[in-house]
């Protein structure tokens, strides 16, 4: 999992705004979000509740274990195979992220790192932010988020 000091970096395109002819940009597929998830809610005691891929102009996919102690949701962002956990699936996020439960460590056997909580609420301003492109940093001005989360999970149009 990737805590704060890890020197966290946002990788070009993890914005969802990227034109044609960025080298290197890729999607997280669906599919393979969708194995990881059967696995970790395996590993959970909990069954698979539901799995949507993103929608038009997010940039993430949203899952949910269902547990006899409640209801788990995660976010698979759609462009980097990142992970967060928040407690309810919403259209965007800004600073509603949570700690990962202990068996969503298993996530990383499947390529996909978990984000700490503190990760994803720190300040953008702390993030280092030069592989992002300029079509991103304008995006970046234009909606203004205060959190390196809200960069990741976003629904910007």
């Amino acid at each position: 999992m990737a805590g704060p000091g890890d020197g966290f970096r946002l990788m070009r395109g993890s914005t969802g705004f990227f034109t044609s002819g960025d080298p290197g940009i890729r999607r997280t597929d669906p599919r393979a979000c969708r194995t990881a998830w059967y696995a970790a809610a395996r590993a959970a005691g909990g069954r698979v509740g539901e799995f949507e891929a993103r929608q038009i102009a997010q940039t993430f996919h949203t899952a949910t274990i269902e547990r006899p102690d409640g209801r788990c949701c995660a976010l698979f962002q759609a462009y980097t195979p990142l992970v967060a956990f928040v407690d309810e699936p919403h259209d965007w996020y800004t600073d509603q992220f949570r700690e990962a439960p202990a068996w969503a460590a298993g996530l990383g056997d499947f390529g996909f790192t978990v984000l700490s909580a503190a990760v994803l609420l720190s300040p953008l301003s702390s993030a280092d932010t030069s592989a992002l492109s300029a079509v991103e940093r304008r995006q970046i001005d234009y909606w203004r988020p205060e959190t390196v989360g809200a960069v990741l999970f976003n629904s910007w149009d």
